[in-house]
Formats: C-alpha cells, sequence, structure tokens
C-alpha cells in the first residue's frame, strides 16, 4: 500500500515539474519572440545604437541626428548652421533598416531560440550607412552663402600719381572649396563630429591693371611736358598680356596698323638675326666681332659688312625678306648706312601709309614698337624653350644655342640711359638703343628696345620717341627712364 502511494505521488510531481517546464519555455518563448521584434544589443546602424529598439525607433534616431541635425560650420569667430538638405544630402533609411531586419529576424528561429536559452550573444552588428549627397549643390551653397560672404577679395596695388611709383596692395582671402565641400561631407556623414571649421587660402595682392600703367605712363609724358609722338609697346612674357599705345600731346593715336618710326639702329637686331639665318647656327669669329661692334658701339660699317655678306648688292633688302618671313610686314631696311649709299626699293607698309599722323621716318629704315617687340619676343621664346616662330621659319639656321649668343651680344649694349637708366642696378636687360639727328644735326628720333629680367617677371618694352622740331635730349632720355622705372615697378611691386 505505501509503495503504491510512493509510486502516485512521484507521478503527480513529475507532472509538476513537466507543467512548469512547458510554462517557464512558452514564457521564454514569448520573451524571446518579443525580443525578435527589437534590434539585438549592442547593434548600430550608421553608428548610431539602437540594440533594444524597434525599428520604428530606430527610424526616428536616424533622422533626427542625420537628416534634422544641421552641420555647424565656423568661419572665423563667425557661426554658420548647414541644414543637411542645403547640401541635398539625405539618407536612405529603407536600405539600411533592411539590412537591420535581416539581422534582426533573418535568422532560423529555434536556432535563434536555443541560443537564446543558452544566453549565446552573437556579435554585434554595425548597418553601415547608406545615403546621397549633390555635390553641385554642396558646391553651390560653399560658394553662394560661405564665400559670397566671407571671402575677401585682394585689392590691387594703385599707381600713385605723378611719379614712377605703386602704393602697395592689400592680400585677400578666399574659400578653399574643394577642400571645404571634403570637411562639410565627412561632417554630414558624422553623426556626432558635426562641426567644421572652414579653410580659406591667402591671395596674393594682383597688379594694377595695364589700363592703369598706362595712365601713369601718360601722366609721366604729359609732366615731361613732351609734345612729341612716343610709340610705347609692352608684353608680359608670362601672361602674353600686351601693352601697346601710340600719345601724342595728350591724346591716344589708333594703332591698327601701328605707326612708323624711323629704326635708327634698332634696325640693327633683324641685321643681327639674318646674319644667323644666313651663316648660322655657328658663326666665325669675325663676324661674331662685327655683330658685337655693331651693337655694343653702334657701329654703322660693321652693319653694312653683314649685309654685304648677305648679298653684296641687296643685302639690306636680304634683312626686309627675312622679317617678311616672319610675318612682320612694317619693319625694313632699304639701303646701306653709308654715306649716299642708293635708296635700293621704295617701300611701302600698312604703317607709313597712313595719312591721319606722320613721323616723317627714313625711307631706308622703318620700324614699329610692335614689329620690334613681336621680333624681340620671338628671340626669347626661342631662347628659353628652342620653339618659336624663328626656329620655325629657319630651322637648321637658327637654334635655341643662336638665340641665346644673340641675346648675350645685346646684354652686353650698356649705355647707362633710356631703358637702362629705369632699372636698379644689376638688373638683366638685352637691348638695342638709337637715335638719329635730322640734316641740321638735331635729334630728332631717340628709340630703345629691350628685354627685361626682372625677379616679378621678365617683359619686352620697346619705346620711340619723334619730335618734329628737336627731341632736346636731357628731358626726353629722362623721360624715356621714368617710364622703365614705372613698368619695372609695375612688375616689382613694394
Amino acid at each position: 500500500m505505501r509503495n503504491r502511494d510512493t509510486s502516485f505521488y512521484l507521478r503527480w510531481v513529475s507532472l509538476v515539474f513537466i507543467v512548469a517546464a512547458a510554462v517557464l519555455l512558452i514564457i521564454q518563448l514569448v520573451t524571446y519572440s518579443r525580443l525578435r521584434s527589437y534590434y539585438p544589443p549592442g547593434m548600430t546602424i550608421a553608428e548610431i545604437p539602437v540594440g533594444g529598439v524597434d525599428p520604428q525607433t530606430a527610424s526616428q534616431r536616424l533622422i533626427q541626428i542625420y537628416n534634422n541635425t544641421p552641420v555647424e560650420i565656423r568661419v572665423g569667430d563667425q557661426i554658420v548652421q548647414m541644414k543637411p538638405s542645403a547640401a541635398g544630402f539625405n539618407i536612405n533609411l529603407e536600405s539600411m533598416l533592411a539590412a537591420a531586419d535581416y539581422e534582426r529576424t533573418g535568422g532560423a528561429f529555434w536556432l535563434g531560440f536555443w541560443d537564446y536559452l543558452w544566453n549565446r550573444q552573437t556579435a554585434p552588428m554595425d548597418v553601415p550607412l547608406v545615403e546621397t549627397l549633390d555635390q553641385g549643390q554642396l558646391d553651390s551653397y560653399l560658394r553662394g552663402e560661405i564665400a559670397a560672404r566671407y571671402d575677401q577679395p585682394a585689392l590691387a596695388a594703385q599707381p600713385v600719381p605723378g611719379s614712377t611709383q605703386f602704393q602697395a596692395g592689400q592680400p585677400g582671402q578666399a574659400l578653399d572649396i574643394s577642400r571645404a565641400a571634403v570637411l562639410v561631407e565627412d561632417a554630414l556623414r558624422s553623426p556626432t563630429n558635426r562641426v567644421v571649421s572652414l579653410p580659406f587660402t591667402n591671395v596674393k595682392a594682383p597688379r594694377p591693371s595695364m589700363e592703369n600703367l598706362q595712365i601713369q605712363i601718360q601722366q609721366i609724358i604729359d609732366l615731361a611736358g613732351f609734345d612729341g609722338i612716343v610709340g610705347f609697346y609692352l608684353k608680359d612674357l608670362q601672361t602674353g598680356e600686351t601693352l601697346h599705345f601710340v600719345y601724342r600731346d595728350g591724346s591716344l593715336i589708333p594703332v591698327n596698323p601701328d605707326v612708323a618710326f624711323t629704326a635708327s639702329s634698332t634696325i640693327k637686331i633683324p641685321i643681327m638675326i639674318s646674319t644667323y639665318k644666313n651663316a648660322g647656327p655657328k658663326l666665325d669669329d669675325d663676324t661674331k666681332k662685327l655683330i658685337l661692334d655693331m651693337i655694343t658701339k653702334s657701329d654703322n660699317p660693321q652693319s653694312d659688312s653683314l649685309m654685304a655678306k648677305l648679298d653684296q648688292f641687296r643685302g639690306p633688302l636680304d634683312v626686309t625678306d627675312t622679317l617678311k618671313q616672319l610675318g612682320i610686314q612694317n619693319t625694313f631696311i632699304a639701303g646701306y648706312f653709308f654715306d649716299n649709299a642708293p635708296l635700293l626699293e621704295q617701300i611701302q607698309t600698312p604703317a607709313n601709309s597712313r595719312t591721319d599722323i606722320t613721323t616723317n621716318p627714313d625711307v631706308y629704315n622703318q620700324v614699329t614698337p610692335s614689329d620690334i617687340g613681336t621680333l624681340l619676343e620671338d628671340l626669347y621664346q626661342c631662347s628659353e624653350t628652342g620653339g618659336g616662330a624663328l626656329v620655325a621659319a629657319f630651322p637648321g639656321k637658327i637654334t635655341k644655342d643662336a638665340c641665346v649668343e644673340m641675346i648675350n651680344f645685346l646684354k652686353q649694349d650698356r649705355i647707362g640711359v633710356l631703358i637702362e637708366a629705369g632699372l636698379p642696378d644689376g638688373t638683366q636687360l638685352a637691348h638695342k638703343h638709337g637715335w638719329i639727328s635730322g640734316p641740321s644735326g638735331i635729334i630728332q628720333n631717340i628709340s630703345d628696345a629691350a628685354i627685361v629680367y626682372t625677379p616679378g617677371g621678365n617683359y619686352i618694352l620697346a619705346i620711340y620717341v619723334y619730335h618734329p622740331v628737336q627731341a632736346i635730349w636731357e628731358p626726353v632720355s629722362e623721360m624715356i627712364a621714368k617710364i622703365s622705372e614705372s613698368v619695372y615697378n609695375y612688375f616689382n611691386l613694394p
């Protein structure tokens, strides 16, 4: 009887345990099912913790942080709040939540329940940020809202009226758009680091405009009281910018076509080039000596000897043909320099055919400021790069080494006046000067054409001056020196 009671009680106790286990299992199953409605512990979406929250709450967090929290842009002590929408920034919720939901519910239910019962934790998962950003919209915002408000334009140097000097300009600053865009993009993609200090670059104070330089040069001419004709040509060898004008007694003269001037000794530059075209690229020592004396002493017999080597009868016209081959139409020499030399050809050009202005140019040799400037530029480019018009027109005869040699001849023309007098000591220039007297011995034409090498940039400068009565040496040469000084200061600002 006692054994029977014991067995009865054991069955009931076992039944109680089975029922309790079943109830506990159901409770755990319900709890696990509820947990599957939330993201697992440690999970992050776009670096935002979402463990233990449902998808709706996670969505709200993501939208609040990424789409609604502005990026704080700092410009110095100024703060600008930029909405993400200003850059076309928007997160792709559907894509990120789908990836997170797969982690939440994508595994086998019973396998996950089994791991839950044994308290087996899976490694926390981070769903990366998925977003779109409009680069053009961001660029427009940075330019229109930031750069437009906070850029500080540099102020150009200004000429000091009545002098050859320039007042120093003021540097500025400009937003580094490309770098700023990268920094703002990083901030938009970060949930925590949403403060950006924008980078600015320093902007060097620019030169004055060439128009301002022209006004200053005209003032120099006016203050000198010169009432003749001044032809001016300037070429910036870095930028290619040109300033070219002819000025007469307070008025500008059209320069298309350019104005013809007596070439005087500046025609010796084409004579030198023609010599290399004919006998180059390497010359014998006697020819080099003739060129050196022609350039530095401005001797005419040496010039005649060099032209005679080209052609005994038509040497000057050979020089003119060389110029035509280079596309230079208004510059020529039509006879030798010796007294009573015959005029070999009456040459008519667009420049000397003008009827609105005349400098009474010599029928034997003529030039325009733009022609001689172009020729010097060709020589400079050849010496620097080994290319350009001279090499193209005369291959095998004119080379880079030949051009360097010709410039070295011009560098030895040192006279201490005209363009050279306006330059600081030690400044390199390669030039040829010239002046010529009328029948009575009175100077009417003064000229100088140069390549000037300076720390602030190299340039071509050609100045031709004519007066129908007399170009008095002292004031005119000083005027040219001041013009040269003004141009030097323009390229080498304080």
